[in-house]
């Protein structure tokens, strides 16, 4: 990373590795294997500690992959990184790497479904003990970590309740007893929030969201120190399986080049939208990061750039009027993804946290009525009047 280069030329620039040919668009190295001139090459390649360009299997790693991994370790500030079959992968990867029985996680309760099945059945079937805190209440995190706690984690902004943690606050609840910080900054994306800056040891991203962000496909990375990432992540992924195609790998290289120019232009769409819900009669609540009446705007604007690409609001009529105002939707498409160049509207209860317990879902404030609006790259106005179209359909 070139110390005089903005965000977005690090997006285009940084990490470029060409081959013998200089072409101007990464190359995709879709290769198992490598070849070595000689078998004492070969000895000498698999028996190096050092991580270099001398690659010898794709799951170890690959020239395309390293590439993704370089540009993304240089936006977010890292030393190094491990990229992923996907998203869950890297949350895995990251937790599972560096636990064993008897260490102790502390987490944010409110979590992506998946990444509450990895806290609430996987770790504890292997003897790691997880306490679930408000993450939103610091004096829950004060009371929950200890000289025992090995790892805190958390996502920046909650899925789907958009909740907002306080990155340097509980980092430094957890340096005071050497735990590590674990932080999932999907929501926030590597373009509005850096959560190494404010104390986050590790930082995990879904690349299928907003790096990918046009719905080709899966991949994960996992950001943090070089001596993290190369003797603790590297290892337990390349044997156990997660790591990441060099095809993925292409996709996401592309994807990053026009991160900035997307997920901004979002940002300022989902704020113009929000806005427009507040004070309709068939909703209850409106939640939006940028948005003066988030209960934590202000440590939003402490901590991020912009209040992101989700939008999260609840309606009067519960599951049967969140059904209907769905499917009353022309642009806007029903699916469980997010950070898309298309809108995208999500049924949290009944979809990505539908294996929850209604009353888990009612303490995280997961209702029949809440809906999780990604909003993608239409114009703004179209936006709007397809959701005031769908919200009239609801007052007839």
């Amino acid at each position: 990373m070139k110390t005089t280069w903005n965000k977005r030329t690090n997006l285009v620039h940084s990490g470029n590795r060409r081959s013998q040919f200089n072409e101007v668009s990464e190359a995709i190295f879709l290769t198992q294997s490598f070849v070595y001139e000689t078998a004492e090459d070969a000895e000498k390649r698999f028996a190096s500690d050092v991580p270099n360009d001398d690659f010898i299997y794709t799951r170890y790693g690959n020239p395309t992959i390293a590439m993704f991994e370089d540009k993304i370790a240089a936006i977010e500030g890292a030393e190094a990184a491990f990229a992923t079959a996907s998203g869950m992968a890297a949350v895995n990867g990251a937790l599972m790497s560096m636990l064993s029985a008897g260490d102790h996680v502390v987490a944010a309760r409110a979590l992506f479904g998946s990444c509450l099945y990895i806290l609430e059945n996987i770790l504890p079937s292997f003897g790691v003990r997880v306490t679930f805190v408000d993450g939103t209440d610091i004096n829950q995190w004060k009371k929950s970590i200890s000289q025992e706690t090995k790892v805190v984690f958390f996502e920046s902004i909650s899925n789907p309740t958009l909740e907002v943690i306080d990155i340097k606050a509980v980092a430094d609840i957890a340096k005071s007893v050497d735990a590590l910080t674990v932080v999932d900054n999907v929501f926030t994306t590597p373009i509005f929030s850096n959560a190494l800056s404010l104390g986050a040891d590790v930082v995990v991203y879904s690349a299928t969201k907003h790096i990918d962000g046009q719905g080709r496909t899966l991949g994960g990375v996992i950001l943090g120190s070089e001596d993290y990432i190369r003797n603790t992540v590297e290892p337990f992924m390349k044997h156990t399986g997660g790591s990441m195609s060099p095809f993925t790998g292409w996709v996401l290289l592309k994807g990053l080049e026009t991160l900035d120019l997307r997920v901004q232009a979002q940002s300022d769409s989902a704020l113009e939208i929000a806005k427009s819900l507040i004070g309709h009669e068939s909703i209850s609540s409106v939640r939006y990061p940028g948005l003066e009446t988030h209960p934590q705007y202000d440590l939003c604007r402490e901590q991020m750039e912009k209040g992101g690409t989700v939008i999260a609001f609840e309606l009067l009529g519960g599951k049967e009027a969140a059904f209907s105002l769905m499917n009353s939707l022309e642009i806007v498409l029903i699916s469980n993804n997010l950070g898309d160049a298309k809108s995208i509207i999500t049924h949290p209860a009944t979809t990505t946290h539908q294996r929850l317990s209604a009353d888990r879902r009612q303490q995280l404030g997961i209702t029949q009525g809440l809906l999780r609006l990604s909003v993608g790259l239409e114009d703004s106005k179209d936006l709007i009047k397809d959701l005031s179209s769908a919200l009239g359909n609801l007052v007839r």
